[in-house]
């Protein structure tokens, strides 16, 4: 079962500037639980009912299949996305599952992947992490050039050659990275942060994990996924409550959340 491809190009998201006098809205936390047999809802992005600047994005199947998580992963990212130079962290316990979760989104076109892994040489490592901070500067330019009615201009120009015009396609891939625990931004060595719009914990992490997560890799306004089975709900719920925490069941009706 695949989500639909006819799915019309959405307007650019809306994010306060850096710069803004606005407070940023907070993060905000959702979680899906994992069943036996997949089922999904999609909400076109063309739909007036997505104008929410957090979500507008999101058409995922919500309910996730226990054999086939990579897969569905791939439907939600196939969605997510669509939205140029989208910068998302999918956040790993073991290295078993950032082998996996590499493997099923290495070929998507529209996602520009690293890895990052503990045995990962350090200079590869920074470098990875630069880059990803680049990309998220991309994505406030884009963002804020659309709130201020720019247009966004991430296409080249018609004269552009096949360099520049590889170089442009690549800014306008969503840029992810998916990460072991132990491979994060350390700000207690002085390691800047890598401001996400979309944090995935593809395995639910413990409490201080959790909020480490948010610290290193969500930006002020951004959104956390949280992938759990029915088993992990009550955790989910316990982190919820010790952290004071919102984390909100993914409703089948995505207008539910706007």
């Amino acid at each position: 079962m695949t989500i639909t491809d006819s799915i019309e190009e959405p307007p650019l998201l809306s994010s306060p500037s850096p710069s803004s006098n606005f407070s940023q809205p907070p993060p905000r936390h959702f979680y899906v639980t994992v069943v036996d047999r997949p089922h999904f809802k999609t909400v076109s992005l063309s739909s007036p009912l997505l104008s929410s600047p957090l979500l507008s994005f999101l058409s995922i199947p919500y309910l996730l299949s226990q054999h086939h998580p990579q897969e569905t992963l791939v439907h939600l990212l196939g969605v997510a996305a669509r939205r140029p130079a989208l910068p998302i962290v999918v956040c790993c316990s073991s290295r078993d599952q950032l082998d996996a979760v590499c493997s099923a989104v290495s070929n998507l076109p529209f996602i520009s992947l690293a890895c990052l892994y503990s045995d990962l040489a350090e200079s590869n490592r920074n470098v990875i992490l630069e880059e990803f901070r680049k990309a998220t500067v991309r994505w406030n330019q884009i963002v804020n050039a659309d709130q201020s009615g720019g247009g966004g201009g991430s296409g080249g120009e018609t004269g552009n050659n096949n360099d520049e015009s590889n170089a442009n396609s690549n800014k306008t891939k969503s840029h992810m990275i998916v990460a072991t625990d132990a491979c994060l931004p350390l700000p207690v060595l002085g390691e800047a942060p890598v401001y996400a719009r979309v944090l995935i914990n593809y395995e639910l992490p413990s409490k201080e994990t959790y909020l480490r997560r948010m610290a290193t890799c969500l930006a002020a306004d951004g959104i956390v996924i949280n992938v759990v089975d029915g088993g992990e709900v009550i955790t989910l719920k316990n982190i919820e409550e010790s952290s004071s925490l919102v984390i909100a069941e993914m409703p089948i009706n995505i207008s539910e959340i706007l």
